[in-house]
């Protein structure tokens, strides 16, 4: 059995989506599975839309996910590499390997040279589409002889590279997702192979590429199934074996559109921005338009990879769900040590104004609110909100905490709390622990007419955190300052 080669191939032209960080994480899990190679190849051809310092981002962000990357282009100590012995693995460095394999097409009429100028193709295109034609290019120099126009080519005028396709001739191929397809050679274009300033098309440097590195399987998403046919025919014309193709459904937002910039957030780097983990993002991604055999969501990168099964990819587009993004971070933040979630958290904390040196100075406590908020935690932006009640400006606003300090028994329970707090030395662990039996037993109130007034006067709202290391974070002083500011808000609500 042949060995399971596969490549992302991006275009260093941004910031990489979360799209094509989907398409890595199939063609990497599939990889794993099978015991083969992942390759990252950068397919960066269209100069017009490179992008300084895009290429060290795609890497970081791979790696970031849990990528690994075997052969091709990766960082080592900060700086860019390439690994493998099929290399080089940028297609701008590729070049002269791609003027041999067209010279080949051109020798043996399955290409040739086209002289037409832009002027002329757009007059074309508009005049195809008033008639209701489909805008493809007229084979006007398939017409001119080799010989001419090596001449022409020779005195310095200015020319692409055309595949010459035959005409009326069914392409076929298979898809994994897709089935079996059948396309015309009437229904597809002269496909430009080298541009006029002697770089490649994506269409020539793709099938040479994948060839040259041994790839078996071509995992990709689907805006690439058109040319696919094209593909196909120069497999066919430089008589080498196809690969494996599965062409992946688009990642959509909630109106069933392609998921693009202008309605948010939509890169790797986003998200990590916004603090999801890697675990997160990666297991959720994998869900979007693929399905396992069973009704499990929570998947580690081991078991994506023990339980992905290409035949089980959707072949409509799967929607990007931000909630359900934050439901499967969520059960990542809480597998999170306090001391992980305290190291993540501290660039969140020190833009809230927490700084480094405090977190340090006050590390137990630090620990302790960690442990007291991560379970209500979806991605860690999240910490300096949900820490608002211990950092934030202390005050009493909200109706339902109002209203509970204008309970019945909400005198009775802050001046037995007062009573209690003035008499200790200091709220430590162990006392916060009984803090609350103290103030039942001394006021004689129970249940939730001793709790809500007092989680309403300590906290300003009725609901929150375990009300034992709440107390045991906010301290003797700052309980007795709360209690006098909550008993004023009462007064005057």
């Amino acid at each position: 059995m042949e060995e399971v080669r596969v490549r992302f191939a991006p275009s260093p032209t941004g910031y990489l989506h979360i799209g094509g960080l989907r398409t890595a994480i199939y063609n990497y899990i599939y990889a794993r599975q099978k015991g083969g190679k992942f390759l990252l190849r950068i397919e960066d051809t269209d100069r017009t839309r490179f992008v300084e310092g895009a290429m060290e981002n795609l890497v970081r962000s791979l790696q970031w996910s849990g990528i690994e990357i075997d052969e091709g282009v990766t960082l080592k100590d900060g700086e860019l590499t390439q690994v493998g012995d099929r290399g080089p693995y940028i297609q701008s460095q590729r070049l002269k390997t791609y003027e041999k394999y067209v010279d080949q097409l051109i020798e043996e009429d399955k290409a040739y040279y086209c002289f037409c100028s832009k002027e002329r193709l757009d007059a074309l295109r508009e005049e195809q589409k008033i008639k209701g034609q489909v805008p493809r290019y007229d084979g006007l120099c398939r017409a001119i002889s080799k010989e001419e126009a090596k001449e022409r080519v020779a005195q310095g005028e200015d020319h692409v590279v055309r595949l010459k396709l035959p005409h009326d001739r069914d392409i076929h191929f298979h898809d994994i997702v897709r089935g079996d397809i059948t396309i015309n050679t009437n229904e597809m274009d002269d496909q430009v192979l080298m541009k006029s300033d002697g770089f490649p098309t994506y269409h020539l440097a793709v099938v040479v590429d994948d060839h040259l590195m041994g790839i078996s399987h071509i995992i990709r998403g689907e805006e690439w199934l058109p040319s696919t046919p094209k593909h196909v025919y120069l497999y066919e014309a430089f008589g080498w074996e196809q690969p494996t193709y599965i062409h992946l459904p688009g990642v959509l937002n909630e109106n069933h559109k392609k998921l693009s910039k202008r309605q948010g957030d939509v890169s790797v780097e986003d998200f990590r921005g916004h603090g999801y983990l890697p675990e997160g993002l990666v297991n959720y991604l994998a869900l979007v338009g693929w399905s396992p055999d069973s009704n499990e969501e929570i998947f580690s990168m081991d078991q994506l990879i023990e339980a992905f099964d290409p035949s089980r990819i959707a072949k409509a587009g799967g929607v990007f769900d931000v909630k359900k993004l934050d439901w499967v971070n969520s059960h990542y933040m809480k597998e999170l040590t306090n001391e992980e979630l305290l190291e993540l958290a501290t660039p969140y904390l020190a833009d809230g104004g927490i700084t480094a040196d405090y977190i340090r100075e006050n590390r137990e406590k630090m620990l302790t609110l960690m442990e007291t908020i991560k379970d209500s935690l979806d991605r860690v932006e999240q910490v300096p909100e949900r820490s608002a009640f211990l950092f934030g400006e202390f005050k009493v606003t909200d109706e339902a905490a109002l209203g509970e300090l204008k309970s019945e028994t909400a005198p009775e329970v802050l001046s037995t709390m007062e009573a209690l707090l003035k008499e200790m030395e200091e709220m430590t662990p162990e006392r916060a622990k009984t803090f609350m039996k103290e103030v039942q037993k001394a006021s004689g109130v129970k249940g939730k007419k001793l709790f809500m007034p007092a989680r309403a006067a300590i906290t300003g709202v009725v609901h929150g955190p375990e009300m034992v290391n709440i107390l045991y974070l906010i301290g003797k002083d700052e309980l007795l300052r709360r209690i006098a500011v909550a008993k004023e808000a009462a007064a005057m609500a």
